[in-house]
């Protein structure tokens, strides 16, 4: 008995020492290993994509470059499956999930965020060939969305919005945007929920733009910021003090013009 409440309680004090180093500070180790791993659905453009060359770049690459440039610490990049995203922050696998990441409240009781970077909303987009112009057009059609999605979350919550409407009550998932685009290029589906942010990129790419209807004001806009793990204060910190540093010096201004064209700043 003496043995085995012995072997209890070092298991116990093991299980509190493995509990502590889980909600242990990474800041830190981050500035020892001088690198930070940035997860991203390395489809979402213009936030982070893969170009013609292979490499990812876009608005939050550029963006996460900025902001850990001030601390000398580089940034890598680490494409991840979208929908298991908060499993690989809490695992270790990243330690950012930085890649238009909405801060919803779902995911607040997940995972910590920096302050908002960026605004943005869900819209629905449909081929003007279709007719449907509106919300109620889309009464027993087929429709599209990201699995993993601040867009589909939403979805499901407001359901009197545009799931009772849809055929099924339900929408056609996909692990990106992309092949969303491809089946609603080819009829299978009738409308994408999607990021304004990403659709309006995307069709102004293939020259599109007046081929689509993007229906806007279905949901609450959204902020765009950092998704981090809930112990990292510090990181919280640094990421915040770096957003109002590019703020002051132009930085964050000069990289919103090279992706947007403007100041996506939401000050």
């Amino acid at each position: 008995m003496v043995v085995l409440v012995g072997l209890l309680g070092a298991c116990q004090d093991k299980n509190k020492a493995g509990n502590k180093g889980e909600a242990k500070d990474q800041w830190s180790e981050i500035k020892k290993k001088k690198e930070v791993v940035m997860g991203l659905d390395d489809t979402f453009v213009p936030m982070g994509f893969k170009n013609k060359q292979g490499e990812i770049v876009g608005f939050d690459v550029d963006l996460a470059k900025a902001v850990f440039k001030l601390y000398g610490i580089t940034v890598k990049t680490q494409p991840i499956d979208w929908s298991m995203k908060e499993k690989e922050l809490t695992n270790g696998t990243i330690d950012l999930i930085w890649n238009g990441y909405s801060a919803t409240p779902q995911r607040r009781k997940k995972v910590a965020f920096s302050q908002t970077y960026m605004k943005n909303e869900q819209i629905l987009v449909t081929p003007k060939s279709s007719g449907i112009n509106q919300l109620d057009k889309m009464t027993g059609k087929i429709l599209g969305a990201q699995n993993g999605s601040s867009g589909y979350d939403i979805f499901v919550q407001e359901e009197e919005v545009l799931k009772n409407k849809v055929k099924d009550q339900e929408a056609v998932l996909y692990d990106t945007f992309n092949e969303g685009f491809i089946d609603l290029e080819a009829g299978r589906i009738d409308g994408l929920l999607i990021d304004k942010v990403y659709a309006n990129y995307y069709l102004a790419k293939k020259d599109q733009l007046n081929d689509y209807y993007l229906i806007g004001n279905i949901y609450q806009p959204e902020d765009f910021a950092v998704g981090i793990r809930k112990s990292d204060k510090e990181l919280q910190t640094k990421l915040n003090e770096g957003f109002e540093q590019l703020e002051k010096d132009g930085s964050f201004a000069k990289i919103s013009d090279k992706w947007f064209g403007e100041d996506v700043s939401p000050k």
